[in-house]
């Protein structure tokens, strides 16, 4: 069940970062961060290990573009 919702919760995640790609709205990966982290610590106490793992593919993915815009010095 909380891998459910960790796949859940990265997916939402995911869908927000889409849009934080586009140059100006880069300030959601400040949203998603947190929410990413939130799914990994869920899906790390899940059994299965593919929510977690979709999360933190979201989180490096977010904390990349959040470094190349200069959001993360």
């Amino acid at each position: 069940m909380l891998n459910i919702v960790s796949v859940l919760i990265g997916l939402f995640a995911l869908i927000l970062a889409i849009p934080s790609a586009i140059p100006l709205l880069g300030w959601g990966n400040w949203v998603v961060l947190p929410l990413a982290v939130l799914g990994a610590g869920i899906g790390a106490l899940s059994r299965s290990n593919s929510g977690r793992n979709l999360c933190l593919v979201v989180l490096v993915i977010a904390a990349i573009r959040l470094s190349l815009g200069g959001g993360i010095i």
